[in-house]
């Protein structure tokens, strides 16, 4: 009986073993690219809930945001509530920096209307054009995108019956035929900046990737949903001339327990790539927030 029940339960076994394995081999077939890609999938579709440029908030909702998070995140939002009146969110697409960069700019130019200030962007746009040109891009491929920008650019002076406001331009900032062409326009400017100084760039990029500078242009650069660094702010703010601050809220610790918010200062022409600037000395037209991944706008008091 003992065999005989022996038997059985190695009978039970056999039927139940090959049963069990076949469930673990389909559990072992869900890789760990395929979770991020199910996981990338989710976020896409939450993304696509938010304008592309939304509306101006007060900080407080930032706060609000965090309320049940990391302490030191509070303490630093806290800090920045004392620096900053305001915060515009932008869509996490990938593209948030050049949407943050494009609607700050205008808005900017919209605010002060510098006339002096577009005349000399529009020089340096005409400089990019001929750096492209040089680097072998057929002008069909970047002239729209190029053009569309130039016309975003004069609407913001007002004077003429096609300028508009600044309800108008938060629309047009939310329309992807104008948003998506002139975040192409910013990533010719990127691209071709990165290309003709490869030698300054190529360390730099060398430390984010093993790809050459012209890999990383057409993989990280130019296509639409990639996500920006260091390296492609450098290169637009020294392409178009224009400062730009990045501050950053992390839950990095803070040196003698007080809490401080690091930033970096992008400054045309000063030869680092992200440069702990003096404050004090300079004026940048765009501050933006940045949170690991992502690019919002920031309004200074």
């Amino acid at each position: 009986m003992q065999d005989q029940e022996g038997d059985v339960v190695n009978v039970e076994k056999e039927t139940l073993m090959p049963a069990q394995a076949s469930k673990d081999d389909e559990w072992t077939q869900i890789r760990d690219d395929d979770i991020m890609q199910q996981h990338s999938a989710i976020q896409a579709e939450e993304a696509l809930k938010i304008p592309f440029v939304g509306d101006k908030e007060p900080l407080s909702s930032l706060h609000a945001e965090y309320q049940s998070g990391s302490p030191i995140l509070l303490q630093k939002i806290k800090v920045l509530g004392e620096q900053c009146a305001a915060i515009r969110r932008t869509r996490g697409d990938g593209n948030c920096f050049f949407r943050s960069f494009m609607f700050a700019y205008l808005e900017h130019i919209l605010n002060s209307q510098d006339q002096a200030e577009v005349q000399r962007v529009k020089s340096n746009i005409e400089e990019c054009k001929k750096t492209l040109l040089s680097l072998g891009y057929a002008e069909f491929t970047f002239e729209d995108f190029f053009a569309l920008f130039i016309e975003q650019l004069e609407s913001v002076l007002q004077g003429s019956e096609d300028s508009i406001s600044n309800d108008e331009l938060l629309q047009r900032s939310r329309d992807p035929s104008v948003s998506d062409y002139v975040v192409m326009f910013l990533r010719f400017v990127t691209s071709g900046e990165i290309r003709k100084r490869s030698e300054f760039f190529e360390p730099f990029i060398l430390g984010l990737t093993n790809a050459s500078v012209e890999q990383f242009c057409k993989s990280s650069v130019e296509p639409m949903g990639e996500e920006s660094d260091h390296v492609h702010i450098t290169a637009l703010s020294d392409a178009l001339g224009v400062p730009v601050r990045v501050v950053y809220l992390d839950r990095s610790s803070c040196e003698n327990s007080s809490i401080n918010l690091n930033h970096h200062d992008f400054v045309p022409g000063s030869g680092n790539v992200g440069n702990n600037g003096d404050s004090e000395s300079i004026n940048p037209f765009i501050t933006l927030l940045y949170r690991p991944g992502h690019y919002d706008i920031l309004y200074p008091e």
